[in-house]
Order: structure tokens, then sequence, then C-alpha cells
């Protein structure tokens, strides 16, 4: 089977064999077009990690540990690195979906890892429109069940147009650069000990196993660690001759998110250093109000909605990309994930939210799926080279997978646990 896969758009990717028959007007575009698709998949990577309850994480974590959870977000970032570079490589050097290697490693995983992706995106992202409302009630005071209904329809929107993948491209990046910014001037407001929070990223005044778990669970877990992977594929900058571009797409998609945690943290530190007090009920918000005001708490409106309507796009896409094949038409592709965002925001609607403990119970599936999943990247690349097209994987890339890989069998085992307890 061909390896190589068409785009949201239906137009056709970009592949050396194609670009030498062409004028180099059109191989310019074409590289430009590449280019793109693959800032986009970096950003739909960060961005679909950069959740609601991402926002909410950080808040929580800064406010226990202080400046010691600088130590933690630097742990993650450094696990998180080791997964996607492995994922990327693999999938991207193969141009064959997660999902599709499992199938080609053993006959049926693939669909098994897909069910695991499904029942965990479609409770995520109810959680997700969810938070979309909630962003736009703090932004503009709209009722938070009509923000979530328009914003929902918005994220419809994009994989409506015909070229849905330009379009989605563009859009994870400009919220992504939206939320970096507004969140780096909120940390420029609440002045925070910069030099504190350096220190302890190396020598912490407290280290916390579990707020390390969390983050790197949150990051690289469920669908999230398969985002920008997939996205890279239908950009066409799949083969063992695009290395180079994949292995620093993958790095600088954590390095987005890495940024985007390290400014929150320094936004809420700067804050809670002040010995302000945060409300109980929504401590991010209250962060963001008490540092810069009154458009601090809108600023913080739009942060959250950018973070969440970002996720449903990154769900939605993700969820959908494990449910099809390659052989599937951009269009049915399209209007599965459209009729998965509606489904979705039906649920919301009829529920009001995701209850407390399905998501509990969807984020024991995301910690399943991060080592059944990897397991299969580094099988790959370990012992299946022709799924590869002949590429010699690096060694010490392999090595440093394997380490991430342990670590995510003990995160894997913690969310089993929790599950057992959660329904007794």
């Amino acid at each position: 089977m061909d390896a190589r896969t068409t785009p949201l758009d239906g137009t056709e990717p970009n592949h050396p064999d194609q670009t030498d028959q062409t004028d180099p007007a059109t191989q310019q575009e074409q590289k430009a077009n590449g280019r793109s698709a693959l800032l986009g998949a970096m950003f739909l990577m960060a961005t679909s990690a950069i959740g609601p309850g991402f926002i909410t994480q950080t808040t929580n974590f800064t406010v226990t540990l202080g400046a010691a959870f600088a130590f933690a977000i630097v742990v993650s970032i450094l696990v998180d690195i080791a997964v996607q570079m492995n994922v990327w490589r693999v999938i991207g050097v193969s141009g064959l979906r997660a999902n599709e290697l499992a199938n080609r490693v053993a006959p049926g995983l693939g669909w098994a890892l897909a069910l695991l992706i499904l029942l965990g995106g479609l409770v995520f992202n109810i959680g997700n429109i969810a938070g979309t409302g909630l962003g736009t009630d703090s932004m503009i005071g709209l009722d938070p069940k009509i923000g979530a209904i328009l914003s929902a329809a918005l994220a419809i929107g994009i994989f409506l147009v015909k070229r849905a993948g330009a379009a989605l491209d563009k859009i994870v990046v400009v919220l992504g650069l939206v939320m970096i910014s507004l969140t780096a001037y909120i940390a420029f407001t609440s002045n925070p000990p910069v030099g504190l929070a350096l220190k302890n990223s190396v020598l912490p005044e407290q280290i916390d196993i579990l707020a390390i778990t969390t983050l790197i669970g949150g990051t690289v877990g469920g669908y999230i660690t398969y985002a920008g992977a997939h996205r890279l594929i239908e950009s066409g900058n799949t083969g063992p001759e695009h290395a180079r571009e994949i292995a620093k797409g993958s790095v600088y998609g954590i390095i987005v998110t890495g940024i985007m945690r390290a400014i929150l943290f320094l936004a809420v530190l700067g804050v809670v250093h002040g010995g302000a007090k945060l409300a109980a009920d929504n401590p991010a918000a209250s962060a963001f109000q008490q540092a810069a005001g009154e458009f601090g708490l809108r600023a913080f409106g739009v942060i959250f909605w950018a973070a969440a309507i970002t996720s449903v796009i990154g769900a939605s896409y993700t969820t959908v990309s494990f449910l099809t094949t390659q052989q599937t038409s951009p269009r049915v592709r399209n209007l599965a994930t459209v009729a998965f965002i509606a489904v979705c925001t039906v649920l919301f609607l009829l529920l009001g939210k995701a209850p407390v403990k399905l998501l509990v119970f969807a984020g024991g599936f995301n910690g399943v799926i991060l080592p059944i999943g990897f397991t299969v990247i580094l099988w790959v690349a370990w012992r299946r080279r022709d799924l590869l097209r002949g590429y010699a994987y690096p060694k010490w890339l392999l090595s440093v997978g394997v380490l991430a890989w342990l670590l995510t069998l003990w995160l894997g085992y913690q969310s089993i646990t929790g599950l057992r307890a959660l329904w007794g």
C-alpha cells in the first residue's frame, strides 16, 4: 500500500517525485505549503495539549508548590521531547498513522487503540466544549451554553471549508500565538521572582512526583500524543528524506507547549508570591484579574477560550484520524469530524458538562493509551525497518525512547490502579 496520503483539503502533497515535473514557481509554492503544514502540525500538537485542564493544572500546582513547580515543568518537557521525537520520527518516516502501524504489527491492535482514543476523546471533548463556554463568559459575559454552541459552530466551519487543512493550520498557529502573547503580558505584569524560579528548575526546594507525572500525561497522553504527527502525514512531509524536518518539528512543538506552561506558571507565581489569595472556584481567572485588573480577567477569557477551541479542533481531528484510513476521502473524513464535534456538543447540552467521574475515567484511559501506542512506535523503530522504508533508525533516539517508555509503563500502571479505585 502506498504510504502517502491526501491532505485535508484534497490537494496533492509535496513529494520529490512529483515536484521534479513541475515548474520552479510551482515547486516554490509547494515547498511553502509544506512548511506551512509542518508549522500547523507543530502548533496542533502544542495547542491540543494546551487545553482547559492544562491551565487549571498549572495554576493549582503553582499555588501548591510555588517556585518548586519549575523543576516539574523542566522534567516533564524533557520526557515529552523524548516521547514526541520518537512518535513523530516513526510516523513521519513510515507515512502511516499510529493505528495503521499497530495493525501492521498485530492485526486488530490498531482498532483497539482507536477505540481507546475514541472513548477518551469523546469525554474530553465534552469538557473542551464546556471550556469554550467558560472562556466566552469571562471574555465578554456571554452565556456559557450560547458561547459553547457558537464555538462548536466555528470548529465545525473549519472542517467544512474547501481548504480545510490550510484553515486548520492557520487557526491553530494564530490562536497559539495569541495565547502565548497574552499570557506573557500577564506574566510581565505580575512581576514573578524569575531568579527563584530558575534556581528551582535545577535545584528544587521540593520534588513532587505527582506533579511531574500529571504534566507528562496531560501533555503527551491519549490523542495528544498523535495530533501533530497525524497532521504531519497529511501535509506530505513524510519519508526518510524528511527525517530532519520531522525531528525539528517534534522538538519545536513541545517547546511551544513548554513556553506556554512556563509563562503561565510565572504569571500565577508572581501573584501568589506577592501574597495574594486566589478564588477557590476559579484560581486561574483570579490570578489574571489580580495581576492586571479587568483587562486581566478579559485576557484570561481569551486565553481560556483559545485553549478550549483549539483542543476541540485537535481532539476531534485526531480522534477521527484513528477511525479512518488513508483511502478515506478528505470530504468523508472532514464530515466525520463535523459529526464528532456535533455529537460532543449535543452531549454537552444534555449533560451540562462531562461528569467528573467520566473525566477521571477518560484520564485513566489516556494513561493506558500512552504505553500501548508508544510500545508499537518503539517496536517499529527497533524491529520493523520495512515499515520505515529502509530507514536506519538512530540508536540514540531509540535508547532515549526506551527510557521514556519505562516511565509510561509506570504511568499506565498508576492509571489502571486509579480506574480500579474509581469504580470500586
